[in-house]
């Protein structure tokens, strides 16, 4: 069953109350609503469906607020692999749709030696995702 695959521990995964279209709307709304830029809107089963496979609805979008990533990628270049940050927004089998968001904050410090002062500002991005899907 998708909606119970595997993945890592950094990864937000909520379940909107929403269909696809509405969830993506509304996370879009919260994200620029909080000063935040959406670089990238990319429709992964369109992609699929180009090289002849099939996807489940799925789409990828690239986010983030440059007043929050310079200082991380000023700390440690490396960090920019990391940045933009991402969700995915897909359906599941049984209808419902999902956000996974891969929670940067826990890999930037651990991983790329950051202080916690510089994490600050990413680690309010989950509740803003979860507040927008209710």
């Amino acid at each position: 069953m998708t909606g119970h695959a595997q993945h890592p521990s950094s990864v937000l995964t909520l379940v909107s109350a929403y269909d696809l279209d509405t969830t993506i709307a509304k996370l879009k709304t919260a994200l620029v609503t909080a000063g935040a830029t959406v670089f990238a809107d990319v429709d992964q089963r369109e992609a699929a469906a180009q090289a002849g496979l099939e996807l489940r609805r799925t789409r990828l979008i690239l986010f983030g607020n440059p007043k929050a990533g310079t200082p991380v990628m000023v700390a440690n270049p490396h960090a920019a692999l990391e940045l933009p940050l991402r969700l995915v927004v897909w359906d599941d089998d049984e209808g419902r749709t999902h956000v996974d968001y891969a929670d940067v904050t826990q890999t930037l410090g651990p991983i790329y030696g950051l202080d916690a002062g510089l994490l600050a500002p990413l680690q309010r991005v989950p509740v803003l995702l979860q507040g927008a899907l209710q």
